[in-house]
């Protein structure tokens, strides 16, 4: 299994959905002791290639690269109080039980406080249902958490708070201790 994967399903390139999934990982791993390597899943520029029907070697890579993940971070934004198409359209194509033994951490940017359960209702099941561990509350990130400015400015505060939260559930289902 690799390290930290951070899959981005946000249909914009440079998102601030991005830039909040690369700070989740950073200070994930950076609690449970893990190195994020910084592989990153952007799904912004593989909307053609996903809903080809010809197979993309940069799509088979990226599949690959989600599957062998040991944790992975999972982001998007809420679109109709639910995940994006282009999400689905990557998850639909991994096998059945792809992510078994993967630890899945669940993130949604949303516009809307009343979308908040999305990431439990919408996201959780469908990577509990690829065999994914998803042992710790999916984040729902309100909009109004995010930097107004540039969109690789990641709000530090509330994931920091989700992180120290989260980190010992991630170490303990990865069956490792937790750093001192």
């Amino acid at each position: 299994m690799g390290g930290f994967v951070t899959l981005v399903g946000n249909p914009r390139a440079g998102s601030r959905t991005r830039a909040a999934a690369i700070e989740t990982a950073r200070q994930v791993a950076g609690l449970t002791g893990l190195d994020t390597s910084g592989e990153i899943i952007d799904l912004a520029a593989f909307g053609p290639h996903l809903l080809s029907p010809v197979p993309s070697a940069v799509v088979e890579a990226a599949l690959e690269l989600a599957a062998g993940a040991s944790v992975l971070v999972v982001a998007c934004p809420t679109y109709k109080a639910s995940y994006p198409g282009l999400l689905k359209a990557f998850l639909d194509r991994l096998p059945p039980n792809a992510l078994a033994g993967t630890v899945a951490l669940p993130l949604m940017v949303m516009g809307d406080p009343r979308h908040a359960l999305a990431v439990e209702v919408h996201l959780r099941p469908v990577l509990v249902e690829l065999g994914a561990a998803v042992p710790t509350p999916g984040l729902a990130l309100p909009e109004s958490e995010l930097p107004s400015g540039l969109p690789d400015e990641p709000p530090t505060g509330v994931l920091t708070r989700w992180a120290a939260l989260v980190a010992p559930q991630v170490t303990a289902a990865l069956g490792r201790a937790v750093p001192a």
